[in-house]
């Protein structure tokens, strides 16, 4: 096939590329769907042999407090890495391209320092105490941790809320799932059927082993997510060579440059201050975010909690190299003119009806459908398959812990017994589920990604930041100027979301409504602290 021309049935690209078939056709062959097949059946292996270590409820909240350094290593970085995350991953790079990744890896140096020097969650560890806002009513008062955990509940809840849509849009375009499915005389659709099926696996497994379960669950899943993406980034880097990477990469506008870290002015979303508040946003958010808190309080003691983030930090390097180097392959493939047949195939697989931003989502899964051969595709579907249960796992559990612990329990005012107790949790994580079964089937995505985890993450990170840091190394932090930074970074960040759902262009974007929450909210908690009595708090009583 010349250059230019349309690819027909059997023809290929110049790089003898097959150009892929219409949307709706279904891609996986028998050796996909056997490779997905094993990996699910190994990760439900897991989690009936977890069910038998659950005796308590802290096994179910905190794997009994037993977890060791390697373990947990592995295991919260997978939880992290869900499938919604590489998805939005994949966006982020094909957009910015090297010179975002640039700028990641410079910063990286400030990751190092704090993790080795154990900041916050040493400190934390030390406290015993299972939750964030536990460890608030030591600190501060009992009504502020209802007040944070119902915060944090919502703000989470939220957050999650587009993880099965955007998940279960992945696997129906990238698989190539019919619109409808036909079940005797009746027709489902097959988005909502595979967001139900996708919580229902995680729900299972969270029933079976609590915290037990998403801990091993996690760690084979990462484990074998280190190994699928070496695996696809190599096929990549070998199928699509530097020349043509080169060329495609020049041809982005001069100050939206996609090589040059300098040369990114006119790049709205994921720029230099994308990345200066994101290392911001670590320090200042440091176990702020609840999504895997459950690995907070998991540790053996407060020295392994701080090497497992210290060995965490080599853990990733296999998935970064996809994750870097797979959507600036995309990104060529989609501008270059050796692969005009691919992209004209890639172009005709988008759902017109979606927005830009559930479009710009689907671009590089759908580069990734075109060019890997089966059995890859197999290997790709399997690690996104078991990303996509074992972060679903973590924040169901996250999610429906915090309501129990920090805001049913201390309303009730007695403790339940371990019976009603785990009743409680499991009623709770089945809630959570249905609600963001809800959101994701009524909600309108406008943003990124990433940029939609900023702002709703804010509701929460953007105050609670100020009051972790200030409770854990101030002595004159004050219960005042912790309700004041909370109400001030959640105040901005609700109408950031309010904002973006009527102003799509808005001048700021979802990054840089978090930044602003950050910078209140410490603002906020320091001058209420200091205007206050002059009361100091015994920190060594924490501990």
């Amino acid at each position: 096939t010349k250059p230019g021309a349309r690819g027909g049935a059997g023809e290929r690209t110049p790089d003898g590329l097959e150009p892929g078939g219409g949307g709706g056709s279904m891609v996986l062959t028998g050796l996909d769907w056997l490779i997905v097949a094993l990996m699910f059946l190994f990760l439900a292996a897991s989690a009936l042999v977890s069910r038998t270590h659950v005796r308590s409820v802290a096994d179910f909240l905190a794997a009994g407090r037993s977890a060791g350094r390697y373990i947990i290593a592995v295991s919260s970085g997978a939880a992290a890495l869900g499938a919604i995350t590489v998805v939005g991953t994949l966006e982020m790079n094909f957009l910015a391209g090297f010179a975002m990744n640039w700028w990641g890896m410079t910063m990286g140096v400030v990751v190092l320092v704090a993790t080795a020097g154990g900041w916050v969650i040493y400190r934390f560890r030390r406290t015993r105490c299972l939750t964030l806002a536990q460890f608030f009513e030591l600190r501060y008062s009992r009504r502020f941790r209802i007040f944070t955990g119902l915060l944090a509940f919502l703000a989470g809840i939220v957050n999650m809320g587009i993880f099965p849509a955007v998940e279960a849009r992945f696997f129906q375009h990238f698989c190539g799932f019919p619109p409808e499915v036909q079940i005797g005389p009746i027709s489902l659709a097959i988005f909502p059927l595979l967001m139900i099926l996708l919580l229902a696996i995680a729900i299972s497994f969270l029933f079976l082993g609590g915290q037990v379960a998403v801990i091993v669950a996690d760690f084979l899943q990462g484990a074998y997510l280190n190994v699928a993406m070496l695996v696809i980034a190599l096929f990549f880097f070998f199928r699509v060579d530097w020349t043509t990477i080169e060329q495609a990469l020049r041809t982005a506008p001069v100050d939206q440059s996609l090589i040059n870290p300098f040369h990114t002015s006119a790049m709205r979303d994921f720029n230099f201050w994308y990345f200066l508040i994101g290392v911001f946003g670590f320090l200042y958010s440091a176990m702020s975010w609840q999504g895997t808190q459950a690995y907070n309080a998991s540790a053996t003691n407060a020295h392994e909690a701080r090497m497992a983030g210290l060995v965490g930090l080599w853990r990733g390097l296999p998935q970064n190299a996809m994750l870097t180097f797979v959507p600036i392959a995309a990104y060529t493939v989609l501008h270059h003119e050796n692969f005009r047949p691919v992209a004209e195939a890639v172009q005709a697989l988008l759902p017109a009806h979606e927005t830009e931003a559930v479009q710009n989502q689907l671009k590089v899964p759908l580069v990734m459908r075109q060019m890997m051969p089966p059995g890859l595709i197999g290997v790709f579907v399997a690690a996104m398959l078991a990303a996509s249960i074992t972060t679903f796992n973590s924040y169901l559990h996250s999610w429906g812990s915090i309501l129990v612990q920090d805001v049913i329990i201390p309303l009730r005012g007695r403790p339940l017994s371990t019976k009603a107790h785990l009743r409680a949790l499991r009623l709770a994580i089945l809630g959570v589920a249905c609600f963001v079964f809800g959101f994701s089937m009524i909600f309108r995505q406008t943003q990124y990604i990433f940029l939609f985890f900023a702002i709703t993450g804010a509701i929460f990170a953007g105050g609670s930041g100020a009051v972790i840091i200030g409770g854990l190394y101030w002595r004159r932090g004050t219960a005042p100027a912790a309700w004041a930074a909370m109400l001030t970074g959640s105040g901005i960040s609700v109408a950031g979301i309010i904002i973006h759902q009527y102003r799509e262009d808005f001048f700021l974007n979802g990054q840089e409504f978090w930044a602003l929450a950050m910078a209140a909210s410490t603002l906020a908690f320091i001058a209420v602290s200091l205007l206050g009595r002059k009361r100091t708090f015994d920190l060594d009583g924490l501990f």
